[in-house]
């Protein structure tokens, strides 16, 4: 479409098995928790917990901006130099290396830092749905981290950040950053049509306030327990009739039990054009979701619709 950058274009993207780096992925993600958690800790609310996100960066994967008493201090995972970086913006900071680094030794690290640049903070040390019995403070289980495959890691969320956002900008509703949520571990984009959603009786605030309004949402994972390998998904919650009879465009794509379509990374990352396949999948996954919802499309359309 008119517009799309050709760089995304020309970006070569790594291969990921996750039975090679399932290990560094588990110790990230618990890195990730650790830091994620001290923003979520900090940081004022917001609306469907995008307070507690953490966001691509050039160089790796970064709170933002957080408040202390101070000023603001910001914590980037830098994936290309295997480090976790603080800065301040009273000119003052901390970093150390995070290469096959415990995760309980990462906590600890972490936390005496923030300590030494005057920043007071404490989290719950328990993982969040997680299986795992360590907490992150004790955990010394999880401790490989190899820099080369954090580094494909990287370079994937850099290029899947920049397609979201070329999708985003189709639509003029309601809708996310794209954004790192750290219990799932998944790079996520969520537009909504405005309307509630009626939840179930006994829903727990955390999902409660995440899907209080009908949502579609888009993703990037690198796999677990359950799906052994990367993919980019969709799923419209509340899930309307009919939506899985809904044609998705992309020969590799389908859907999951449960209303969630999956595309696989290596389909993506092995078609002619990655960037125009991706787009294909998660724009057919829209009008599905949408369509079947009954979101008004061409309102919420800043392009015309195909």
């Amino acid at each position: 479409m008119p517009g799309e950058s050709a760089a995304l274009s020309e970006m070569e993207l790594p291969p990921l098995p996750l039975e090679e780096w399932e290990d560094t992925k588990e110790t990230l993600h618990r890195y990730c928790q650790i830091v994620g958690k001290t923003r979520m800790e900090l940081s004022p609310f917001r609306n469907h917990w995008w307070h507690v996100t953490l966001y691509v960066s050039p160089r790796g994967l970064s709170t933002g901006p957080i408040p202390f008493a101070a000023g603001a201090f910001e914590a980037t995972l830098d994936l290309l130099e295997s480090r976790l970086v603080v800065t301040t913006s009273e000119n003052t900071g901390f970093d150390f290396c995070i290469e096959d680094l415990p995760v309980g030794e990462f906590y600890s690290r972490f936390f005496v830092g923030l300590e030494s640049v005057g920043i007071e903070a404490s989290i719950n040390a328990a993982p969040f749905d997680l299986d795992d019995d360590h907490a992150l403070d004790a955990n010394f289980v999880h401790g490989n981290c190899v820099p080369s495959y954090v580094q494909r890691y990287h370079r994937i969320l850099l290029w899947t950040d920049q397609v979201f956002k070329e999708f985003a900008g189709r639509f003029n509703g309601k809708q996310s950053p794209v954004q790192l949520f750290w219990h799932s571990f998944d790079l996520a984009l969520n537009r909504f049509s405005g309307r509630r959603a009626t939840l179930p009786d006994g829903t727990d605030p955390v999902t409660r306030e995440a899907y209080s309004h009908e949502v579609i949402s888009f993703g990037f994972w690198p796999g677990d327990a359950q799906v052994r390998e990367p993919a980019f998904y969709s799923y419209t919650a509340p899930e309307p009739d009919d939506l899985t009879d809904q044609l998705l465009g992309v020969e590799a794509a389908s859907w999951q039990e449960g209303g969630t379509a999956l595309l696989p990374y290596e389909a993506v990352r092995d078609s002619a054009s990655p960037m125009a396949t991706l787009l294909e999948f998660v724009q057919n996954a829209y009008l599905a979701g949408a369509r079947t919802a009954g979101w008004d499309i061409e309102d919420f359309s800043t392009q015309p619709t195909r």
